[in-house]
């Protein structure tokens, strides 16, 4: 069964234009650039879509399935898009996740948790972490992955198994079938109602259920073939597992991909999140010994097993932190990272004693020791995860690296291993390296691939023709963890075999009689789709080029679902590199395609793009979008541009002059005709010089602070040289703010008060500036310079670096700390005042409630917590807004792109209730967004501190 294409009697036009009478224009996808960005998944597969509809609830998706049933036009649902064997991607209808999907509700003190399909994996456990539990999926992708991609692919991961897999954890769910019927299993009302209207369809399901327990080979089959991982092809236990029809349809859900419905919600039985850990690395000679060690502790209460094989040993060995066995071990030396966890550290003691025990028998090449020390224990696992990215970093620019997935019995894992080696070597995959969840006989195997020539197709073709074999004569799954998807639909017949499979197509066609939900994936009779519509991953910029287009970046990017994500900034930029090379762009046609993505780009990847540097947290490669658009921008810089940036940088103080200048003006403005006047007013003139501000409600006032070092006598902690940033210099609090001190004055009143002596740079301090404001616009040259003119005024007004410079702006911090060249010791605010300001402080007055926003380079510096402590030493609830990571102001740029800072904060108001009165931070013009949008004055931290150590004589 293929995918369907469109019926060749209905366009797309006439498709397009029947769903714009349901769907509202910015929600249809229609344009060359963005269908070609949600085109492309995790996997090594490219469909670019006819249409992208974004769907918000259960009745946007009914009339999406009636609208292209009329049409003959399939439909694949898409949730986070990290799916690796290529079911998130179509040539047809791509239905993605809107705002609508991302409700997640406690059940019974957490003991279950109702979920619907946008919520992301770690969002999930989050809400569940304070009553101790968590859901049991835990894919490596749970801090990207939604619960729709969760559930459709039957997730497991490093410590559920089989045991606590969504399938088996599955309580009910909400599905809307292809007919647009919707079923709540968890609803008695919705079974009765759906058994009256559908008997049918589930008399056909218990004739099937019947006809696999009358054949016991088959049942025989079946139950061995979900002892160990598997989503090859459909959830057949479920026909074995349920004797109710809905149960077994529920679960025929879980798994199924989105081929044969859209589940709408799940609820998960949740599992315990034990408190006491302990992990190790146990080193052995051989595979062979390692898999008689997972044996042993297959019978203990262990909670992962994860193996390391030789060659993955090798690719970490001389890392700090690591044992230093890794660079004397054997040729075939492997390794296994055990973990246990416990709801006592008695208890954990316990089982780390019967590992022990049940591994006496077994060599290793030397003592076993487990570890508790969180730090050392995050190292660990830290490298078992970046094994697949360490393959990715190494391989040649232009091809892919691909991870795939088998799990075999546990007593074949040696085997296999070994075997899988031997299949590296005879194809050529010498980087190819092998680990995976040893406990469930699963392993992953991760190498290098170009699909640039037919003869590299043919070669990957043929490695897997030989797993395929491998893995069919050691009875295991070819597809553990991953999902069938496109990657693996032509061989889920050779794995199951023909009856099963003739099993899974009556499934198919019983649930999916129109073949419209995500057709061609799991049931495809083209035996070569796996080598078609290969992702084409061409060289586009050394910045980008080691980027696999996995999508983890997109949960922490402000303009993802606006314009465009970091991995599709990146689809995007391949595209356009590759239609600009030599002899690609050679007719009228094809010039007018490279004009409309250009175009498109221009606002779409470049003016809508933070470059705020998040994406690099999230990535498995550590790459930077946000370094490749500012490069754009200055590459894009006309040499006017360049000039005026220059006469900016070299004359810095009359620009600072001019904005203080400009906000008096503003302020004087607003006094007379109010925010609305000036909103129209500068709407007005904008039409007239386009180059003109946005107006912000809660623009500051001119700073009035005068920066002076004045020589204190009581001092008891030291020096520290303060550097005022910019933003601080020239922007007071906003009207509306309580506190009309500007930044500055706080700051030394505060630092006076913890007993320091406050230095300031020495001569005229207007002029100075880190360089931030020139690096966010791609002119790297004038941000050097400024920096470096910085340096050299702080070497000396911090007597040679004997002081630390504190930075009251932390995106000005991480610049200074990131790229500074002196040795200068430069601490952001959040550090400074945590580490040594609050020590010396008493806390006389505490607030009800505040609200805190970590910037993205706070986040980069990891001070988070600190900042979230300053909050809560000085109030007695600290919120902290779900859903919200970058503010998307971005500089200056809430002032010129405001529809991106309003995007990223959308759900900013969510979290926030009447009690919060308050937000802090740790950047001013991050603030200026952040106030406007929550409704309540947004200052620095320092302003917080101040007033609640302010003794009571003085307030």
């Amino acid at each position: 069964m293929n995918a369907l294409t469109l019926d060749p009697g209905l366009s797309t036009d006439a498709l397009i234009r029947d769903l714009a009478a349901h769907f509202p224009a910015e929600r249809l996808v229609t344009d060359r650039l963005r269908r070609l960005a949600w085109g492309t998944d995790a996997s090594f597969y490219r469909l670019i879509p006819r249409v992208v509809v974004v769907v918000e609830n259960e009745e946007e998706v009914q009339t999406l399935l009636a609208v292209c049933r009329t049409h003959a036009a399939p439909v694949t649902f898409r949730a986070a898009g990290t799916s690796l064997s290529g079911q998130a991607v179509t040539d047809s209808v791509l239905a993605v996740l809107g705002e609508g999907w991302q409700e997640a509700t406690l059940l019974e003190d957490g003991a279950a948790i109702a979920l619907q399909p946008g919520v992301v994996g770690s969002d999930a456990n989050r809400l569940l972490a304070p009553l101790g539990r968590k859901i049991g999926p835990d894919p490596a992708s749970i801090n990207s992955a939604m619960v729709g991609g969760i559930a459709a692919n039957n997730s497991s991961g490093m410590c559920c198994g089989t045991a606590q897999n969504t399938y088996r954890t599955l309580r009910s769910l909400k599905v809307i079938l292809h007919d647009g019927t919707l079923l709540d299993t968890g609803s008695p009302v919705s079974r009765a109602v759906f058994t009256q209207r559908h008997k049918p369809l589930l008399d056909s399901l218990l004739a099937l259920r019947n006809e696999v327990l009358a054949d016991f080979s088959l049942t025989r089959r079946i139950h061995e073939k979900f002892k160990i991982k598997n989503t090859t092809g459909y959830s057949l236990n479920a026909l074995l597992d349920f004797d109710d029809p809905i149960d077994i349809l529920a679960h025929l859900m879980i798994g199924s991909e989105g081929t044969l419905g859209f589940i709408s919600e799940v609820v998960l039985e949740t599992v315990p999140d034990h408190p006491h850990k302990a992990t190790t690395l146990a080193f052995f000679e051989t595979a062979e010994i390692a898999a008689r060690a997972v044996m042993e502790l297959k019978r203990t209460p262990v909670a992962a097993v994860e193996l390391i094989d030789a060659a993955g040993l090798k690719s970490i060995a001389g890392k700090p932190g690591l044992p230093k066995i890794l660079s004397k071990l054997p040729p075939q030396g492997t390794a296994l990272l055990i973990e246990v966890h416990a709801e006592t550290a008695e208890a954990m003691n316990h089982q780390i004693g019967l590992l022990l025990v049940a591994m006496a028998d077994v060599p290793v090449l030397e003592p076993v020791r487990f570890t508790t020390d969180p730090s050392q224990r995050e190292l660990y696992w830290k490298v078992r995860k970046g094994l697949f990215p360490l393959v990715g970093a190494l391989r040649q620019d232009g091809t892919t690296v691909l991870i795939e997935d088998i799990a075999f019995p546990i007593r074949y894992l040696a085997d296999g291993v070994v075997e899988l080696q031997g299949l590296f070597a005879k194809h050529g995959y010498d980087q190819g390296i092998i680990f995976g969840h040893a406990l469930e006989g699963n392993l992953h195997f991760v190498f290098a691939q170009d699909f640039n020539s037919p003869e590299e197709v043919a070669r990957y073709a043929a490695l897997m023709d030989d797993v395929t074999d491998m893995v069919v004569r050691f009875d295991g799954s070819l597809k553990a963890e991953h999902g069938t998807g496109r990657n693996m639909a032509p061989f889920v017949e050779r794995e199951w075999g023909h009856q099963a499979y003739s099993l899974m197509v009556r499934i198919k066609n019983l649930l999916d009689p129109e073949n419209l939900l995500n057709a061609g994936v799991i049931i495809n009779d083209d035996p070569e789709i796996h080598l078609k519509n290969l992702k084409p991953l061409p060289v586009a910029d050394a910045i980008v080029d080691k980027c696999i287009e996995c999508g983890f970046c997109e949960v922490k990017c402000p303009s993802a679902g606006f314009t465009l994500s970091p991995r599709q900034r990146i689809v995007g930029w391949r595209e356009l590199s590759r239609r600009r090379a030599d002899g690609v762009t050679v007719t009228a046609e094809d010039k007018a395609v490279l004009d409309d993505l250009a175009g498109a780009y221009d606002y779409a990847g470049i003016d809508t793009c933070a470059a705020c540097g998040l994406c690099a947290t999230a990535c498995p490669m550590g790459i930077e979008t946000g370094a490749l658009i500012r490069k754009l921008r200055g590459a894009a810089k006309t040499e006017r541009q360049r000039w005026i940036g220059q006469k900016a940088a070299d004359h810095y103080d009359t620009m600072m002059a001019a904005t203080r200048l400009g906000l008096r003006a503003a302020s004087m403005a607003r006094a007379l005709i109010g925010n609305a006047g000036m909103k129209a007013l500068l709407d007005t003139a904008r039409k007239v010089i386009p180059a003109l501000p946005h107006w912000r409600s809660t623009m500051p006032t001119a700073s009035k602070a005068k920066i002076k070092t004045v020589i204190r006598d009581e001092i008891v902690n030291g020096g520290v040289v303060y550097f005022p940033s910019c933003a601080a210099r020239t922007m007071g609090p906003s009207p509306d703010d309580p506190s009309k001190d500007p930044l500055p004055v706080v700051m030394e009143r505060l630092l006076n008060r913890a007993g320091f002596q406050v230095f300031y740079p020495t001569g005229p301090i207007e002029n100075l500036c880190c360089g931030q404001p020139f690096q966010s616009k791609g002119l790297d040259r004038q941000a050097n310079q400024k920096l470096s003119e910085l340096e050299k005024n702080l070497w000396w007004a911090s007597n040679a670096g004997q002081y630390p410079i504190l930075m009251d702006t932390s995106p000005c911090a991480f610049r200074a700390q990131t790229a500074g060249k002196e040795r200068l010791l430069f601490v952001d605010i959040a550090d400074f005042l945590h580490d040594r300001v609050l020590p010396n402080l008493t806390i006389y007055r505490k607030e009800k409630a505040v609200t805190v926003h970590c910037t993205c380079s706070g986040q980069k510096m990891g001070n988070t917590t600190k900042l979230k402590a300053l909050a809560a030493a000085c109030a007695d609830r600290v919120v902290t807004p779900a859903g919200v990571t970058c503010c998307g102001f971005a500089g200056d740029k809430g002032f010129f792109t405001p529809e991106l800072n309003r995007h990223a904060l959308r759900r900013l108001g969510k979290s926030l209730d009447a009690e919060i009165t308050e937000g802090v931070s740790t950047s001013r013009t991050c603030e200026i967004g952040l106030s406007e949008t929550a409704g309540i004055p947004y200052h620095s931290i320092a302003y917080l501190l101040d007033r609640c150590s302010t003794p009571p004589a003085e307030s």
